[in-house]
């Protein structure tokens, strides 16, 4: 299996997701640098450079996941970047396997179009205000089932270490930066607010900033 990296602004937006409902499953989409993924390549690397954060409340109105699917395809196309995999929190606490993860079937959808796809569970467990772990379980989709990588295989890439992403988004935590987090469902309430979460990306780079400094 290929290793898979999450630039710390995609993986911060799926943190503060989680972080935004503790109580609530949570789910979402993750993009790939179209340009590093080779076609004909199976379990290729690869490069998450974004998050789009799905729902929060709605995860069986199929029409709405249709919709939102179609608007991050086209706003990916755009950018160069493919659908290449799915995240998501399950809503019990102690759980963390991708059977009790809401929606799993729009993750197959995925499959369907990109083999080798990625399905990130996020452990509630490990999510604190001080994060020692990425509190992620990686799986790629292999032979028709979603098969668990070794935590190995999850990397940061550069300017930051995996300790410095962890440090810049328990950072964000504690300033209660989850309440800025954009999903489809706050979107589908108020249609002026951007899913796209750039404000997130700003505030995470000018961290990141301050750690190259």
């Amino acid at each position: 299996m290929g290793e898979v990296t999450f630039t710390t602004s995609a993986y911060a937006k799926m943190i503060l997701h989680a972080a935004k409902y503790p109580h609530c499953a949570i789910n979402g989409i993750l993009l790939a640098d179209g340009s590093k993924v080779k076609d004909d390549a199976k379990n290729p690397d690869l490069d998450i450079v974004d998050a789009m954060p799905l729902f929060h409340h709605s995860h069986n109105l199929t029409p709405m996941a249709e919709v939102a699917l179609t608007q991050i395809d086209n706003m990916a196309q755009t950018d160069n970047r493919i659908i290449v995999g799915y995240y998501a929190a399950c809503e019990n606490y102690n759980d963390s396997s991708v059977e009790k993860c809401p929606s799993t079937k729009i993750a197959e959808k995925i499959a369907e179009f990109f083999p080798s796809a990625l399905f990130a569970v996020i452990e509630n467990k490990k999510l604190a205000r001080n994060m020692t772990s990425p509190a992620l379980k990686i799986h790629r989709f292999n032979d028709g089932k979603w098969k668990l990588q070794e935590t190995s295989k999850l990397l940061f890439p550069p300017p930051l270490q995996q300790s410095e992403v962890l440090e810049l988004v328990s950072h964000l935590l504690q300033w209660e930066a989850s309440k800025d987090l954009v999903d489809f469902d706050n979107y589908l309430d108020d249609m002026s607010q951007d899913w796209s979460n750039v404000g997130i990306e700003k505030m995470v780079q000018k961290v990141t900033e301050k750690f190259e400094a």
